[in-house]
């Protein structure tokens, strides 16, 4: 099922990389263009768009699209019992861990009465999405929800597809997630559209624009974050997933493939790829896979992915290899099933998971890290969701006048040399002769 790529005896380039394994860049570029109307239609229309995208791409019609809070009730006091427990883990162990990404307030003193202070205020409002198309998922709610709280946001609105299985309502569990961390906005709005009301705003909603987006989705969500980028903020472009696992000898190759197939669960669009050097573990898991693949729920899907151009089993050299492959990659999810792992050598991954008892699953759900993660390559320059995501950092500088008495002939030096000579005069103005 997993095609097989022999990189050995070659020695190649990033770009060399990346073009033996490509990703689903047609369904990517596909996606900017229709988002971009779909944004672009909300702000026009605004709920008349949602309403007809829900009919049209969720199958709904007649439902409400801004949540009453009545169904959340409901929907706590109905969910299942272990569902909360599990959820209420989630909450604790993603809020200690979010709260170590808090920066604390620095005050440097450059000179006696020159002081800069460094200060984190958090955005006032932010708006989250939490896909709901072919899965469900609360563990979302917990991952973008907590961090915003915990950097301190004052309003926190959310969105979820409406099901046409619950009478165009919110999936339960997540409605009942939400409820469990408090949040009372919510909207019953998916895809790209939701992206672009939370944007944009609309007023017949009494849905206010937000100051930052976050959540991930499929690509059409991915691609609306970037057509609204530059109006509000956003987190990294969280597409279709992508787990890549770089394996030796020493690794088990049913854990290998079960982790595999558990990513490409996810979406047709799903990235699945094992780097190795070793020939007979590279075989083995690609049986592995054949046979797990067949018996899972959603072998269908599974065999999309898995089959698409962007998954493969990788041979190359030696792990030096696999490490360039990897870097080269910049991968969503990072597996590292290594003899002596050295997570330091991998500096391009959205999250890395070390050693065969830490799958990607855990982090999907209870290791207290947060499973919003750049995709596509961005993990070369884009962080993961985190406190950090709804935080500014601001400047306030305080000087006394015997402070600015220190530099004032550098300042003037300087407004001359850029021939910006009020720039000078505004700091002499303040020292009469």
């Amino acid at each position: 099922m997993l095609r097989t790529i022999d990189l050995r005896g070659r020695r190649l380039s990033s770009a060399e990389f990346l073009a033996a394994v490509p990703r689903a860049t047609g369904a990517r570029d596909h996606a900017v263009t229709t988002a971009a109307a779909i944004v672009q239609d909300v702000a026009a229309r605004g709920e008349t768009a949602l309403r007809e995208q829900a009919e049209q791409f969720d199958g709904v019609s007649g439902h409400a699209v801004r949540v009453p809070a009545a169904h959340l009730d409901e929907a706590l006091a109905s969910l299942d019992p272990r569902v909360r427990s599990a959820l209420e883990e989630a909450i604790t162990r993603v809020r200690r861990a979010s709260a170590a990404q808090v920066p604390p307030p620095v005050v440097t003193e450059l000179a006696p009465g020159a002081r800069v202070a460094q200060r984190w205020q958090p955005v006032r409002r932010v708006g989250v999405y939490v896909p709901g198309g072919k899965a469900v998922y609360p563990s979302s709610v917990v991952m973008n929800v907590v961090p915003a709280q915990v950097a301190g946001v004052q309003e926190v609105a959310l969105a979820s597809p409406p099901q046409r299985g619950f009478d165009g309502r919110v999936h339960p569990v997540i409605l009942a997630a939400a409820r469990l961390l408090e949040v009372s906005e919510v909207y019953a709005m998916g895809g790209a559209g939701a992206i672009g009301a939370f944007a944009y705003g609309v007023d017949e909603l009494g849905l206010e624009q937000v100051d930052v987006v976050t959540g991930p989705g499929n690509n059409f969500v991915a691609a609306a974050k970037r057509a609204v980028a530059g109006r509000v903020g956003t987190d990294s472009e969280a597409g279709a997933t992508e787990i890549l696992v770089v394996a030796d000898a020493s690794a088990d190759p049913a854990l290998v493939a079960a982790d595999l197939v558990s990513q490409a669960e996810h979406d047709e669009q799903a990235s699945a790829v094992l780097v190795t050097d070793s020939a007979a573990l590279a075989a083995a898991v690609s049986e592995a896979v054949d046979a797990r693949a067949a018996r899972t729920r959603h072998s269908v899907r599974v065999a999309a992915a898995l089959t698409g151009p962007q998954s493969a089993i990788v041979l190359v050299d030696d792990i030096a290899a696999a490490t360039a492959f990897s870097n080269a990659y910049a991968p969503e999810h990072l597996e590292l099933q290594l003899a002596e792992p050295r997570p330091e050598d991998f500096v391009h991954a959205g999250a890395i998971f070390v050693g065969p008892d830490t799958p990607v699953s855990l982090g999907d759900y209870l290791a207290g890290s947060n499973h919003v993660l750049p995709t596509g390559g961005q993990a070369r320059f884009e962080p993961g969701l985190s406190a950090a995501t709804f935080l500014r950092p601001q400047q306030v500088i305080e000087y006394d006048h015997a402070a600015l008495a220190q530099v004032r002939d550098a300042i003037v030096a300087l407004a001359e040399a850029e021939a910006l000579p009020a720039h000078g005069e505004a700091v002499t103005a303040r020292f009469p002769a």
